[in-house]
């Protein structure tokens, strides 16, 4: 595997670990990346490496937030009733896990069932745009809509069971249309459920846990071909990239989040759409 499709790695990883934590679409970037700088490999390999990359992602995720989503370990204060191995439960950390495996279920059921038949139809540049543009509306109308409202959820184990099933719909429809925004889909619509950014920045970067190690073993159950030591390389590469930058992502936005809202990501989608339809009409025009 040559040094130029390493650097190609590097930079897929970069992209996944900065555009995975903002609601800004890893998908569509991922697209439009591959549209102008595209990887040597097989349609295939790269159908499973942009999916893949994405566990270095997570993994920035498990280690900033471990202590927050680790269920096991010994409780400060166990109750009269949980003495024994119940004094290792942390049941208020069990029951938001409960809480995301309710979220995951609509988004799991169709990617099983029709994640390919999606892949098909809405895998390109003319679907990721026009989603980038509309949920950047979205984003833009439900932050003025709730300008100068209290928040009635703000604290993660606020979040009831309707209230993660609701978001987990929200999810569905960026597994179904790329350039959506998987972060992007979870957070207007918990947003718009009455749910403080922060709580629901948190509860999104939980709930992809299950849904990206679930699509990347997904993806690698699937997968018919043959690893080489190249293709390897590349994963690995573009894994490491997505966690360290993953990491610094993740930090800044939560430190972002306390003073801002989330319309400068709303603009941002809009203009990202226009100029990717504009720029790909013209070169077919050419």
């Amino acid at each position: 595997m040559g040094f130029v499709e390493i650097l190609k790695a590097l930079l897929f990883g970069i992209v996944e670990g900065v555009t995975e934590w903002l609601p800004v679409s890893s998908t569509g970037h991922m697209i439009i990346l591959n549209e102008l700088m595209p990887l040597k490999v097989s349609d295939s390999f790269y159908s499973l490496f942009e999916v893949v990359i994405q566990l270095g992602a997570i993994m920035a995720v498990m280690v900033i937030f471990w202590d927050q989503v680790w269920p096991f370990g010994r409780r400060d204060n166990p109750e009269p009733a949980g003495d024994g191995l119940l004094a290792w439960v942390k049941l208020d950390k069990i029951m938001l896990w409960l809480k995301i495996a309710v979220a995951c279920v609509p988004a799991a059921v169709v990617g099983v069932l029709f994640g390919d038949v999606f892949d098909r139809l809405f895998h390109n540049y003319v679907c990721v745009s026009i989603a980038l543009i509309a949920f950047g509306v979205a984003f833009i109308v439900v932050e003025n809509r709730r300008k100068g409202r209290r928040p009635a959820i703000r604290k993660l184990d606020a979040i009831d069971w309707r209230t993660a099933a609701l978001i987990g719909v929200f999810q569905l429809i960026a597994a179904i249309f790329p350039g959506t925004s998987r972060s992007g889909a979870t957070i207007v619509g918990a947003l718009m459920l009455g749910v403080s950014r922060a709580v629901a920045v948190e509860f999104t970067f939980f709930l992809a846990i299950p849904v990206m190690l679930g699509a990347s073993l997904l993806k690698l159950v699937k997968y018919d071909g043959g690893i080489t030591q190249g293709e390897f390389t590349l994963l690995a590469v573009g894994m490491l990239t997505a966690y360290v930058v993953s990491v610094a992502v993740i930090r800044r936005l939560l430190g972002y989040i306390r003073k801002h809202d989330f319309k400068p990501f709303g603009w941002y989608r809009i203009a990202l759409g226009v100029v990717v339809l504009a720029f790909f009409a013209l070169r077919a025009a050419l």
